[in-house]
């Protein structure tokens, strides 16, 4: 199944909202995807849930570690250095190959505008190696880093990381997701999706992490957070 970026896909797509386009993916996977295979994806999901995995993630009065990571041109890019500059928008994504992830991606680059205008920085992390990201990047215009985080190091910092079950995994295996080629180990690790805003100190303002790789915040809730908690 090709999937379309959201500028193939209707001309009027910078004016839906997140929950709609991840709507629109989720009917075409309803109808395309064997039943069998929905249902692994779903125990799966369920399975997550039950860990309780997003109650690790760090949450808002927390501090984040300063990490170090390539971007999608292999430029280190510094978490110190972009907080010298503002606050930092960080969404952890699993990877090109994950439909959800490239949505949520096209949407916050439609929002990064409003994003920046209020000083703030947006950054991607993924597991995906450098190569991987680049090709996100391309493909999809982005106009912000994709940073690659080898070995999922900082994701676990941030309480994120899961192993992909045995049955998700022959499933991915199948569906030719060779997580091992996209992230360069053989771990079959990857983060939650989460989205978090840190303050200058590093202090977090907003988490938003869910099991559920198909529901991510809507680009709009983290340019009203931001825009509410303007300093003067």
């Amino acid at each position: 199944m090709k999937w379309r970026s959201l500028e193939e896909a209707r001309p009027d797509f910078d004016s839906r909202s997140l929950r709609e386009i991840f709507a629109e993916r989720k009917e075409l996977i309803a109808k395309y995807v064997p039943p069998e295979t929905q249902t692994i994806h779903a125990q799966t999901v369920a399975e997550l849930k039950q860990q309780h995995l997003a109650a690790n993630t760090l949450r808002a009065g927390e501090k984040a570690l300063p990490f170090e990571l390539p971007d999608h041109d292999g430029k280190l890019v510094s978490s110190s250095e972009l907080l010298a500059k503002g606050r930092l928008v960080i969404c952890f994504i699993r990877g090109r190959w994950c439909p959800f992830c490239v949505g949520q991606m096209e949407a916050m680059n439609l929002a990064l505008p409003q994003i920046e205008q209020v000083g703030a920085t947006l950054v991607a992390i993924s597991p995906q190696t450098v190569k991987q990201s680049f090709f996100m990047y391309d493909q999809h215009k982005l106009r912000f880093p994709l940073l690659s985080d080898a070995g999922n190091k900082i994701a676990r910092q941030f309480g994120l990381t899961y192993r992909v079950p045995q049955l998700q995994e022959n499933v991915y295996r199948r569906a030719f997701v060779n997580l091992p080629f996209t992230n360069g180990d053989e771990s079959w690790e990857l983060p939650i999706p989460a989205t978090l805003i840190l303050d200058r100190d590093g202090t977090i303002l907003y988490t938003a992490a869910n099991e559920d790789y198909t529901e991510r915040p809507e680009p709009s809730e983290i340019v009203q957070f931001l825009q509410a908690h303007m300093r003067s």
